[in-house]
C-alpha cells in the first residue's frame, strides 16, 4: 500500500499571503493539526502545526503579536516531504526517525496531500487484518 492510497488530498492549503490567523482559522474548522504552505505552482513551501503556533505564542509573549504575520514566518521551511509512491511502511519508518508527525506528499513535482502518523499505522494494521 503506498501514501497515494491513503492520503488526505482534500485539506486546505495556505499562501504566502495567510496570516496566523488564517492557519488557526483553519485549523479549527478543518480540526487538522497542521497546514502545507504552497506557492501557486503547487510547491510545498513550509509546514505550521499548532506546535509552531504555541511555541512562537510562547516566544513572542501572546498570539496577538503574532495573529497578522504571515504564517509561513513561523512554519517549517523546505520541509521533509515525500513521494505519493512510497509504501505505507517506509513512510512511518521515515516519520518516527526524524520526529514528524505530517508528511506533505507530493506528485509530479506539486503537492498532493499530507499523512499524519495515525493514519499510516491505521493502514497497517487494516492491512495486516485483511492478510490474517
Amino acid at each position: 500500500m503506498t501514501l497515494r492510497e491513503i492520503m488526505h488530498s482534500h485539506i486546505p492549503t495556505l499562501t504566502r499571503e495567510n496570516t496566523v490567523r488564517d492557519a488557526i482559522d483553519k485549523m479549527d474548522i478543518y480540526q487538522f493539526p497542521a497546514l502545507v504552505v504552497t506557492n501557486s505552482d503547487g510547491e510545498v513551501l513550509a509546514v505550521i502545526s499548532e506546535g509552531d503556533i504555541c511555541r512562537a505564542v510562547a516566544r513572542e509573549d501572546g498570539l496577538w503579536r503574532i495573529a497578522t504575520a504571515p504564517a509561513l514566518e513561523y512554519g517549517t521551511r523546505q520541509p521533509i516531504t515525500s513521494d505519493a509512491g512510497v509504501e505505507i511502511g517506509d513512510a512511518l519508518h521515515d516519520m518516527l526517525s526524524r520526529g514528524l508527525t505530517i508528511l506533505p506528499v507530493i506528485e509530479q513535482d506539486r503537492f498532493a496531500g499530507v499523512v499524519l502518523r495515525v493514519d499510516l499505522m491505521q493502514a497497517i494494521l487494516c492491512d495486516l487484518n485483511s492478510k490474517s
